[in-house]
């Protein structure tokens, strides 16, 4: 017979288990909560995510801006590339930024490592620092412009031992004509030029799972101006096989160094360039199913290609599909998916499936639909291959009208003129946050790009100065010296 000290230790157990599998965590329900509250009545409506599945994406800011290509346009200020990258100071203000979003945003939030150029971090610096992002339960995505080698990917997710460091990788690339000095294409011709280099970007990561079994995410991302919004369609079509979960475009804004303004940025309209994402996935694409913050600032098309074609999950004027978001917010709501192993979110799910049995049916009459109208033939050729890929636009707003609507909401007042009460608006549901841990406080992304980042980066240009080299002197060289590779896999010595 069991002792009563056995018995205590099932209890214990069962407990444990009962608390690890609860459905939410509720300090996550509670950091979504006051969320929501917060978002102007114009943004809650049925379809927005910030408030009923999340609390919003987060990004660095001043952890290492400078970058080794030159673009036009940009939304780095004039003295960003004038400050040395310092893997301690990045650590540091990392770890401090990600302690305040830990307190403000709670438990589970995806988080950008962004600044300039990430892989100008050395790979043990780069890699600490994502762990200290998870270690605040964040889930981390570096920005790259993907000018870098496989041996620097290698060191980024091995340890000295070889052992593997980092499970899994989420990398976000930008890549677009008007970014200058890539390796072998100093200045590219077309969009079409450089998809050999999204290739063998993409190929750098299909390589490092084979060889470690290091999962990834990749996301593809996209200045659009005026130059390039007619190649939009082609880009998709020419890398939907690549690899890349998701696509991002990003029409240009008068924000950031202002003599890299080149082009009437506005004539790229968030309209036009939607339209031209959903030339490029052979439909037009709803962006109201889901919201995240304000439309007029984001636009998002959730879906999966069978084959060459590419399906919404939910289509936006199928009633029944939106019944299904709807039962989605209800009963999953609350639960975080980010960063949970996929035996405790089954035991989770499994929880909520056992109170709530309609869910179910609700997924099987979904599932069904969506065979129907994929077509039962072509999925069957395809042998159920499903790969899930999601389009999505930012659209950042000028430097122009953030400055005064940012200025009058930190008085407390309410702009009159309408363009600056849109402004007003947008910035009150940004889903994009920075966290500042000297006065505690949270600004959206546009409003560091446009008031903060200038004298930020001065300042950081006196903290961390370039080191200046005598002639004949080397300086440091580019990601540890690493072989050069072109997107045919032929290679040249960098020092």
């Amino acid at each position: 017979m069991k002792t009563e000290a056995q018995r205590m230790g099932v209890l214990a157990r069962l407990r444990a288990v009962a608390h690890a599998t609860r459905p939410y965590d509720p300090e996550f329900a509670e950091a979504m909560e006051r969320r929501w509250a917060t978002l102007p009545d114009i943004v809650k409506t049925p379809g927005q995510i910030i408030g009923q599945h999340g609390v919003g994406c987060e990004g660095t800011h001043g952890v290492f801006p400078k970058c080794d290509l030159k673009c036009t346009p940009c939304y780095h200020s004039r003295d960003a590339n004038q400050v040395r990258v310092d893997g301690t100071h990045t650590r540091e203000q990392v770890a401090a930024q990600m302690g305040l979003l830990r307190t403000l945003r709670g438990p589970r939030a995806h988080t950008q490592l962004i600044g300039g150029e990430v892989s100008l971090l050395p790979p043990d610096e780069h890699a600490a620092t994502l762990q200290i992002m998870r270690d605040h339960g964040r889930e981390p995505m570096s920005f790259t412009h993907g000018d870098f080698d496989y041996g620097y990917l290698e060191r980024l997710a091995l340890g000295g031992d070889g052992g593997r460091r980092l499970g899994r990788l989420s990398f976000a690339a930008h890549f677009d004509r008007f970014m200058y000095g890539r390796r072998g294409i100093e200045r590219p011709s077309s969009e079409q030029a450089l998809n050999p280099y999204r290739e063998a970007f993409t190929h750098m990561f299909a390589k490092l799972r084979r060889q470690h079994g290091v999962r990834y995410f990749l996301a593809h991302n996209m200045t659009v101006t005026p130059g390039n919004l007619d190649e939009i369609a082609g880009v998709i079509r020419d890398c939907r096989t690549m690899g890349f979960g998701m696509f991002s475009f990003q029409p240009a804004a008068f924000l950031g160094d202002e003599r890299r303004w080149k082009e009437r940025y506005r004539e790229a309209t968030p309209d036009a360039v939607w339209a031209e994402i959903g030339r490029g996935a052979g439909r037009p694409l709803g962006y109201h199913v889901f919201q995240n913050g304000d439309v007029r600032c984001n636009r998002t098309a959730y879906g999966f290609y069978v084959g060459d074609r590419w399906h919404p999950f939910l289509e936006d004027d199928d009633p029944r599909d939106l019944a299904v978001r709807d039962a989605f917010f209800r009963h999953f709501g609350k639960m975080s998916f980010t960063g949970t192993r996929p035996a405790l979110l089954a035991a989770r799910l499994s929880r909520v499936i056992a109170r709530h049995p309609g869910t179910v049916v609700t997924a099987t009459r979904w599932l069904l639909r969506t065979l129907r109208r994929v077509g039962p033939v072509r999925v069957l050729r395809h042998r159920f291959r499903v790969r899930p890929v999601t389009f999505v636009m930012h659209q950042f707003m000028d430097a122009d009208v953030v400055a005064p609507a940012w200025e009058m909401m930190q008085r407390g007042e309410k702009a009159q003129d309408p363009e600056l009460l849109e402004t007003q608006e947008r910035l009150a549901a940004c889903h994009y946050a920075m966290a500042h841990p000297e006065d505690g406080t949270l600004v959206p992304a546009c409003v560091q790009h446009a008031v903060l980042d200038p004298a930020e980066n001065a300042q950081l240009r006196t903290l961390l100065p370039l080191i200046e080299t005598r002639p004949g002197q080397s300086a440091a060289p580019r990601h540890g010296g690493d072989v050069r590779r072109t997107p045919h896999g032929a290679g040249e010595a960098h020092p």
